[in-house]
Protein backbone atom coordinates (compact mmCIF):
# COMPACT_ATOMS: atom_id res chain seq x y z
CA UNK A 1 0.00 0.00 0.00
CA UNK A 2 1.47 3.29 -1.10
CA UNK A 3 1.31 6.04 1.41
CA UNK A 4 1.12 9.51 -0.13
CA UNK A 5 2.98 12.09 1.83
CA UNK A 6 0.92 15.12 2.72
CA UNK A 7 1.87 18.08 0.64
CA UNK A 8 3.70 20.72 2.60
CA UNK A 9 1.78 23.96 2.83
CA UNK A 10 3.11 26.71 0.56
CA UNK A 11 4.80 29.53 2.42
CA UNK A 12 2.57 32.55 2.82
CA UNK A 13 3.48 35.43 0.56
CA UNK A 14 4.81 38.45 2.38
CA UNK A 15 2.48 41.45 2.24
CA UNK A 16 3.55 44.25 -0.07
CA UNK A 17 4.98 47.38 1.46
CA UNK A 18 1.78 49.29 0.69
CA UNK A 19 -0.66 46.74 2.09
CA UNK A 20 -2.85 47.66 5.04
CA UNK A 21 -0.62 45.55 7.27
CA UNK A 22 2.55 47.51 6.54
CA UNK A 23 1.52 50.81 4.88
CA UNK A 24 5.05 52.15 4.49
CA UNK A 25 5.89 55.64 3.26
CA UNK A 26 8.62 54.54 0.84
CA UNK A 27 7.34 51.75 -1.38
CA UNK A 28 8.67 50.92 -4.84
CA UNK A 29 6.10 48.14 -5.16
CA UNK A 30 3.37 50.77 -5.19
CA UNK A 31 5.16 52.74 -7.94
CA UNK A 32 5.55 49.60 -10.07
CA UNK A 33 2.05 48.25 -9.52
CA UNK A 34 0.26 51.58 -9.98
CA UNK A 35 2.57 52.98 -12.65
CA UNK A 36 -0.17 53.68 -15.18
CA UNK A 37 -2.33 55.48 -12.63
CA UNK A 38 0.64 57.60 -11.49
CA UNK A 39 1.61 58.49 -15.07
CA UNK A 40 -1.96 59.51 -15.90
CA UNK A 41 -2.15 61.76 -12.83
CA UNK A 42 1.27 63.27 -13.57
CA UNK A 43 0.36 63.96 -17.20
CA UNK A 44 -2.90 65.59 -16.19
CA UNK A 45 -1.12 67.71 -13.56
CA UNK A 46 1.48 68.89 -16.06
CA UNK A 47 -1.12 69.64 -18.75
CA UNK A 48 -3.32 71.69 -16.39
CA UNK A 49 -0.31 73.66 -15.14
CA UNK A 50 0.98 74.51 -18.62
CA UNK A 51 -2.47 75.48 -19.94
CA UNK A 52 -3.23 77.62 -16.90
CA UNK A 53 0.08 79.52 -17.09
CA UNK A 54 -0.30 80.00 -20.85
CA UNK A 55 -3.82 81.38 -20.39
CA UNK A 56 -2.57 83.57 -17.56
CA UNK A 57 0.12 85.05 -19.82
CA UNK A 58 -2.42 85.64 -22.60
CA UNK A 59 -4.62 87.59 -20.16
CA UNK A 60 -1.79 89.39 -18.34
CA UNK A 61 -0.17 90.96 -21.42
CA UNK A 62 -3.18 93.05 -22.56
CA UNK A 63 -3.98 93.99 -18.96
CA UNK A 64 -0.41 95.20 -18.38
CA UNK A 65 -0.43 97.16 -21.65
CA UNK A 66 -3.77 98.72 -20.71
CA UNK A 67 -2.45 99.74 -17.30
CA UNK A 68 0.63 101.31 -18.89
CA UNK A 69 -1.28 103.14 -21.58
CA UNK A 70 -3.93 104.45 -19.17
CA UNK A 71 -2.14 105.17 -15.86
CA UNK A 72 -5.41 106.07 -14.16
CA UNK A 73 -6.52 102.45 -14.60
CA UNK A 74 -3.30 100.93 -13.24
CA UNK A 75 -4.46 100.74 -9.63
CA UNK A 76 -7.76 99.19 -10.73
CA UNK A 77 -6.04 96.56 -12.90
CA UNK A 78 -3.54 95.65 -10.20
CA UNK A 79 -6.25 95.68 -7.54
CA UNK A 80 -8.44 93.35 -9.59
CA UNK A 81 -5.66 90.90 -10.39
CA UNK A 82 -4.52 90.87 -6.76
CA UNK A 83 -8.04 90.61 -5.40
CA UNK A 84 -8.71 87.45 -7.40
CA UNK A 85 -6.00 85.66 -5.41
CA UNK A 86 -7.89 86.34 -2.18
CA UNK A 87 -10.89 84.30 -3.39
CA UNK A 88 -10.55 80.77 -1.92
CA UNK A 89 -10.38 78.02 -4.50
CA UNK A 90 -13.13 76.17 -2.66
CA UNK A 91 -15.38 79.11 -3.63
CA UNK A 92 -13.90 80.05 -7.01
CA UNK A 93 -14.17 76.63 -8.65
CA UNK A 94 -17.86 76.12 -7.74
CA UNK A 95 -18.57 79.62 -9.13
CA UNK A 96 -17.13 78.53 -12.48
CA UNK A 97 -18.84 75.13 -12.58
CA UNK A 98 -22.24 76.46 -13.87
CA UNK A 99 -20.42 77.89 -16.91
CA UNK A 100 -17.71 75.29 -17.55
CA UNK A 101 -19.04 72.17 -15.83
CA UNK A 102 -17.03 69.62 -13.89
CA UNK A 103 -14.23 69.69 -16.44
CA UNK A 104 -10.56 70.48 -16.70
CA UNK A 105 -11.52 73.87 -18.13
CA UNK A 106 -12.83 74.92 -14.72
CA UNK A 107 -9.46 74.28 -13.10
CA UNK A 108 -7.46 75.87 -15.92
CA UNK A 109 -9.49 79.10 -15.83
CA UNK A 110 -9.39 79.30 -12.05
CA UNK A 111 -5.61 78.81 -11.91
CA UNK A 112 -5.06 81.30 -14.73
CA UNK A 113 -6.96 83.93 -12.75
CA UNK A 114 -4.78 83.23 -9.72
CA UNK A 115 -1.63 83.55 -11.84
CA UNK A 116 -2.64 87.08 -12.89
CA UNK A 117 -1.61 88.33 -9.45
CA UNK A 118 2.04 87.76 -10.31
CA UNK A 119 2.01 87.96 -14.10
CA UNK A 120 0.31 91.35 -14.56
CA UNK A 121 2.72 93.02 -12.15
CA UNK A 122 5.70 91.22 -13.72
CA UNK A 123 4.83 92.41 -17.24
CA UNK A 124 4.15 95.94 -16.02
CA UNK A 125 7.39 96.17 -14.06
CA UNK A 126 9.30 94.61 -16.94
CA UNK A 127 8.08 97.27 -19.36
CA UNK A 128 8.94 99.97 -16.84
CA UNK A 129 12.49 98.66 -16.57
CA UNK A 130 13.21 99.60 -20.20
CA UNK A 131 15.28 102.83 -20.18
CA UNK A 132 13.58 105.89 -21.68
CA UNK A 133 16.62 106.74 -23.80
CA UNK A 134 16.35 103.32 -25.47
CA UNK A 135 12.74 104.06 -26.41
CA UNK A 136 13.68 107.49 -27.74
CA UNK A 137 16.49 106.01 -29.82
CA UNK A 138 14.12 103.41 -31.30
CA UNK A 139 11.55 106.08 -32.15
CA UNK A 140 14.31 108.12 -33.78
CA UNK A 141 15.05 105.11 -35.99
CA UNK A 142 11.44 105.06 -37.17
CA UNK A 143 10.01 102.36 -34.88
CA UNK A 144 6.24 102.51 -34.52
CA UNK A 145 4.38 101.57 -31.34
CA UNK A 146 3.89 97.93 -32.29
CA UNK A 147 7.41 97.40 -33.56
CA UNK A 148 8.85 99.22 -30.54
CA UNK A 149 6.95 96.90 -28.20
CA UNK A 150 7.85 93.65 -29.95
CA UNK A 151 11.42 94.40 -31.04
CA UNK A 152 12.70 96.59 -28.21
CA UNK A 153 10.57 96.73 -25.07
CA UNK A 154 9.52 93.10 -24.69
CA UNK A 155 13.03 91.65 -25.22
CA UNK A 156 14.49 94.07 -22.66
CA UNK A 157 11.65 93.33 -20.24
CA UNK A 158 12.19 89.57 -20.44
CA UNK A 159 14.44 89.18 -17.35
CA UNK A 160 11.79 90.73 -15.10
CA UNK A 161 8.95 88.93 -16.89
CA UNK A 162 10.71 85.57 -16.63
CA UNK A 163 11.24 86.05 -12.90
CA UNK A 164 7.51 86.57 -12.49
CA UNK A 165 6.75 83.63 -14.78
CA UNK A 166 8.87 81.35 -12.60
CA UNK A 167 6.94 82.35 -9.47
CA UNK A 168 3.59 81.98 -11.23
CA UNK A 169 4.49 78.55 -12.64
CA UNK A 170 5.73 77.08 -9.37
CA UNK A 171 2.69 78.38 -7.47
CA UNK A 172 0.40 76.97 -10.17
CA UNK A 173 1.99 73.53 -9.79
CA UNK A 174 1.03 73.64 -6.12
CA UNK A 175 -2.46 75.07 -6.71
CA UNK A 176 -3.26 72.47 -9.37
CA UNK A 177 -3.69 69.93 -6.57
CA UNK A 178 -6.74 71.90 -5.40
CA UNK A 179 -8.42 70.91 -8.67
CA UNK A 180 -9.26 67.64 -6.93
CA UNK A 181 -12.34 69.52 -5.70
CA UNK A 182 -13.81 68.95 -9.16
CA UNK A 183 -11.90 65.69 -9.79
CA UNK A 184 -9.33 67.34 -12.06
CA UNK A 185 -6.39 67.87 -9.75
CA UNK A 186 -3.78 65.66 -11.36
CA UNK A 187 -1.55 64.46 -8.56
CA UNK A 188 -3.89 66.25 -6.17
CA UNK A 189 -6.40 63.43 -6.73
CA UNK A 190 -3.84 60.96 -5.40
CA UNK A 191 -2.94 63.24 -2.50
CA UNK A 192 -6.60 63.60 -1.53
CA UNK A 193 -7.11 59.84 -1.71
CA UNK A 194 -3.90 59.22 0.26
CA UNK A 195 -5.01 61.56 3.03
CA UNK A 196 -8.56 60.19 3.13
CA UNK A 197 -7.51 56.53 3.30
CA UNK A 198 -4.19 57.02 5.13
CA UNK A 199 -2.43 55.53 2.10
CA UNK A 200 1.12 56.62 2.87
CA UNK A 201 2.89 55.44 -0.28
CA UNK A 202 0.32 57.11 -2.52
CA UNK A 203 0.47 60.38 -0.57
CA UNK A 204 4.27 60.59 -0.51
CA UNK A 205 4.72 59.58 -4.16
CA UNK A 206 2.26 62.21 -5.38
CA UNK A 207 3.82 64.91 -3.19
CA UNK A 208 7.34 64.13 -4.40
CA UNK A 209 6.20 64.19 -8.03
CA UNK A 210 4.66 67.65 -7.49
CA UNK A 211 8.02 68.91 -6.27
CA UNK A 212 9.78 67.30 -9.24
CA UNK A 213 7.39 68.94 -11.71
CA UNK A 214 7.98 72.33 -10.08
CA UNK A 215 11.77 71.95 -10.29
CA UNK A 216 11.69 70.77 -13.91
CA UNK A 217 9.40 73.56 -15.12
CA UNK A 218 11.44 76.17 -13.23
CA UNK A 219 14.65 74.85 -14.81
CA UNK A 220 13.08 74.97 -18.28
CA UNK A 221 12.05 78.60 -17.78
CA UNK A 222 15.57 79.51 -16.62
CA UNK A 223 17.01 77.78 -19.70
CA UNK A 224 14.55 79.59 -21.98
CA UNK A 225 15.50 82.92 -20.40
CA UNK A 226 19.19 82.30 -21.05
CA UNK A 227 18.49 81.40 -24.66
CA UNK A 228 16.26 84.42 -25.23
CA UNK A 229 18.46 86.97 -23.46
CA UNK A 230 22.08 86.22 -24.46
CA UNK A 231 23.08 89.85 -23.83
CA UNK A 232 22.56 89.40 -20.08
CA UNK A 233 25.20 86.65 -20.01
CA UNK A 234 27.59 88.85 -21.98
CA UNK A 235 27.07 91.65 -19.49
CA UNK A 236 27.76 89.37 -16.53
CA UNK A 237 30.89 88.01 -18.22
CA UNK A 238 32.19 91.53 -18.86
CA UNK A 239 31.61 92.58 -15.25
CA UNK A 240 33.30 89.43 -13.97
CA UNK A 241 36.32 90.02 -16.20
CA UNK A 242 36.66 93.60 -15.00
CA UNK A 243 36.39 92.52 -11.37
CA UNK A 244 39.09 89.88 -11.89
CA UNK A 245 41.38 92.45 -13.53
Amino acid sequence: MTVLAAAAPAPAAEPSCYSRLTNEWFCLDYVRDRREEILDATSQHLLITVLAVALGVALAVPLALLARRLPRLESSVLGLSTGLYTVPSIALFPLLVPFTGLTMTTVVIGLALYALTVLVRAFLEGLRSVPDDVRESARGLGYGAGRLLLRVEMPLALPVVMAGLRVATVSTVALTTVGSLVSYGGLGNLIRDGVTTNFRAELLTAAVLCVVIAFVLDALIVLAERLLTPWTRAGRTTRTGRAAA
